[in-house]
């Protein structure tokens, strides 16, 4: 009898069940690093997660950290260390780690433990919902919404395959804080795209994701 993997097992049903979250897709932020030997378990899981679910955007931030122990991690960005430092102050973590995968901003685990995995992922996936919607028109988002505190706007950009020569799915190249929102209504003119882009409307102080757009 053939055996499904435990990782995939416990994901079953989180990728079966209704979600209601951040407009959008739920976002998973995995910070990884080539030296890291748990990070490849955290890429077969989230590439799994990704081909199940078309409401699932999962980007890689690679950090620089573990780079004393072999070969430099050469898309390591400034911006993944600042955005996992943030997200250690805001989960009161003892430190930063790899493979971690954060769910909107409001859950964190371990990236290659199914059971962790499962349990942040479903968390993340009953979120009550937070009111901010995008509507993309003609390279333009309109944000509607009330936020009841300062958002942060972030444009990111990552590669798809087969612009990925990478094991990372959808690895970060750039993130740039593309301005602040307080609520109400905004349109934005949306950057050029080469590859894959995101938009990102996200609590200040890397909290609660309120909004995700996918763009390629």
């Amino acid at each position: 009898m053939m055996r499904l993997p435990a990782l995939f097992v416990l994901l079953l049903a989180a990728f079966a069940a209704p979600s209601a979250h951040a407009d959008g897709p739920v976002l998973v932020e995995l910070f990884t690093s080539k030296n890291c030997r748990s990070c490849p378990a955290a890429y077969k899981a989230m590439d799994e997660l990704e081909a199940q679910r078309d409401d699932v955007l999962v980007l890689t931030w690679p950090v620089d950290y573990w780079d004393y122990l072999g070969s430099k991690e050469k898309m390591a960005l400034p911006e993944s260390k600042d955005r996992q430092r943030g997200y250690v102050e805001r989960f009161s973590l003892r430190g930063p780690y790899t493979p971690q995968a954060v769910f909107n901003g409001a859950e964190q685990a371990a990236g290659n433990k199914a059971s962790k995995v499962g349990a942040a992922l479903g968390k993340a996936m009953t979120l009550p919902e937070s009111g901010v919607l995008l509507v993309r028109k003609n390279g333009q988002v309109s944000l509607k919404g009330e936020t009841g505190s300062l958002t942060d706007l972030w444009w990111v950009t990552y590669l798809t395959d087969p612009d990925n020569p990478t094991k990372m799915p959808n690895p970060v190249t750039s993130a740039r804080q593309i301005g602040p929102w307080l609520g109400g209504r905004a349109d934005i003119e949306l950057p050029e795209c080469e590859s894959g882009c995101a938009l990102i409307v996200q609590e200040a102080g890397f909290g609660p994701v309120l909004a995700v757009m996918d763009v390629r």
